[in-house]
């Protein structure tokens, strides 16, 4: 196991130390999970294709959830969703 100490930028940003990112590459992207007090980073190269498209999926939901919740969606009968839907 490898381990280094970062900073946290005013803009939020981390560099990840040069000792550590020897097979890290611009435009290299990673999966970051947030989880009592401790951050995780996972390189989407390693991951498997479907959990790929379930995490784009699952962060789509989560976004329509927040809308949702800021009352930016609007309520609609099934037919007149339905309507909508074939008319696109």
């Amino acid at each position: 196991m490898e381990f280094a100490i970062a900073k946290v930028s005013t803009k939020g940003q981390i560099v990840i130390p040069s000792a550590l990112r020897d097979d890290i590459h611009t435009g290299d992207e990673f999966l970051m999970v947030k989880d009592e007090g401790k951050i995780m980073l996972k390189s989407m190269k390693t991951l498997a294709e479907d959990l790929k498209d379930d995490l784009i999926f699952a962060e789509r939901v989560e976004k329509a959830w927040q809308e949702h919740d800021k009352g930016k969606f609007e309520t609609k009968s099934k037919d007149d969703f339905l309507k909508e839907l074939r008319a696109c």
